[in-house]
């Protein structure tokens, strides 16, 4: 089967290119309003940019019901600081709370009974229950579409990371012990229960 996106209602791409693009890791992104209202809200279009310096980007989708921007992207325009804070099994019911569509008035840490923990650098604050959180400083929006289920990509530097020691195997980070959830379509989550591992091919030397 050959599909012509320009031929599907944005809806039906949406769902198409969601299924096809798994599992997706969740950015649960905090950010802070002008006013200082505490916004959070997960993201599945997220991966990491850069190392050098840290770089991350997540895109926040405009409405598909009234073509609006969305409260995180209006806050980080704003005020250009959030906190990417990363979704374990343990804290999947409360992220999901806060993916409810509410007014910019409400804050989703109480709606979701996450704690809020003044971060060390940038405003917004930090969520206590997720283990690894990333404080952020905006670096740059590019506007891919201002349609309706169009999306921004949000680059954000790195400029202070909070792990919990728990994570440690070493000097690497245990996967086992975070225990990260994904992204499915629709309404399906994974765990990462069921890894194993692929070693790099080594380096082959050019022959003269």
């Amino acid at each position: 089967m050959t599909i012509l996106p320009s031929g599907r209602a944005p809806r039906d791409v949406y769902r198409l290119m969601t299924a096809l693009i798994v599992p997706r890791p969740i950015a649960f992104v905090s950010s802070l309003s002008r006013e200082g209202m505490r916004n959070l809200a997960p993201f599945s279009f997220f991966t990491a940019v850069s190392a050098n310096p840290p770089v991350v980007c997540f895109s926040p989708m405009i409405r598909g019901r009234d073509g609006s921007k969305k409260d995180t992207l209006l806050n980080i325009e704003a005020t250009g600081e959030f906190v990417l804070n990363i979704v374990s099994e343990g804290i999947a019911r409360q992220m999901n709370a806060c993916s409810a569509e509410v007014p910019p008035d409400v804050d989703e840490f109480a709606l979701s009974g996450l704690t809020p923990v003044r971060s060390e650098i940038v405003a917004p604050p930090r969520v206590l229950e997720s283990k690894a959180c990333m404080e952020c400083r905006l670096l740059q929006v590019v506007h891919v579409s201002a349609l309706p289920l169009g999306g921004s990509l949000v680059l954000g530097e790195v400029l202070l990371f909070h792990i919990d020691d728990s994570l440690f195997d070493g000097d690497t980070i245990d996967p086992g012990a975070l225990h990260p959830i994904g992204r499915m379509g629709g309404s399906t989550y994974v765990r990462t229960t069921d890894m194993f591992d692929m070693p790099r091919p080594p380096l082959r030397e050019k022959k003269d």
